[in-house]
């Protein structure tokens, strides 16, 4: 009777083990189990685009030298990142000497030609127009008391 007891027993033991691996089996071939992850690394679908050059609604690509970073060091040690090119005063780039570093711009002279490169090109408008903005208010503040006197 042992005998036919413990045949029972791997039979109906050997039945839910089976029926786990094929679950497992069947989850992993399930449609959306295969679908991978998406890489967190990987540039989003906007910039894959522009490169393939389909960036027509992103504005006009910048024409000319481009000032990337301005450094000031101590003692006086300037240094201007201009198309991926680190330069001091003095340098050339493009036929063109750097001629002044400021904290946020440069100046580029080719000849007789002088062109200056902002670091923050459209900030200078926006800058414009909230100083202008910050400078009404003042003067509303500023403005003189007419309350009666009693």
């Amino acid at each position: 009777m042992d005998e036919t007891m413990s045949r029972a027993t791997i039979r109906l033991g050997a039945a839910p083990v089976l029926a786990v691996v094929l679950a497992m089996a069947l989850a992993c071939a399930a449609p959306g189990a295969s679908a991978q992850l998406a890489d967190p690394t990987r540039p989003p679908p906007e910039a894959r685009l522009a490169a393939a050059g389909g960036a027509a609604d992103l504005g006009p690509a910048p024409s000319g030298p481009q000032l990337q970073s301005v450094l000031n060091g101590n003692h006086g040690r300037q240094v201007a990142v201009i198309d991926g090119q680190a330069l001091r005063v003095g340098d050339k780039i493009h036929g063109a000497t750097l001629v002044q570093v400021g904290k946020d711009r440069v100046v580029l002279q080719h000849g007789r030609t002088r062109q200056v490169l902002k670091l923050y090109p459209d900030a200078g408008n926006a800058n414009a127009n909230a100083n202008a903005n910050i400078g009404a208010t003042v003067r509303r503040q500023s403005a003189p008391n007419t309350a009666p006197e009693k």
